[in-house]
């Protein structure tokens, strides 16, 4: 496991979803999709995703 970062490559808009499949060694591409299948059908996910954006950092440029 790494640290939870919003990973600089591989974001879709603003690397939430990559940062967590990165730091817990899933499939970045499940992670997506399990977020995207929440927000349509729970709605909550929106808002927990909108805090993980202000609250995970950005990786640091190296």
């Amino acid at each position: 496991m790494s640290d939870l970062v919003r990973p600089r490559k591989g974001r879709v808009i603003a690397g939430v979803c990559a940062g967590l499949a990165h730091r817990f060694g899933w499939s970045v591409f499940l992670v997506r999709l399990l977020a995207v299948i929440l927000m349509v059908f729970a709605g909550l996910p929106l808002w927990v995703y909108l805090v993980l954006w202000i609250l995970i950092p950005a990786e640091k440029r190296r």
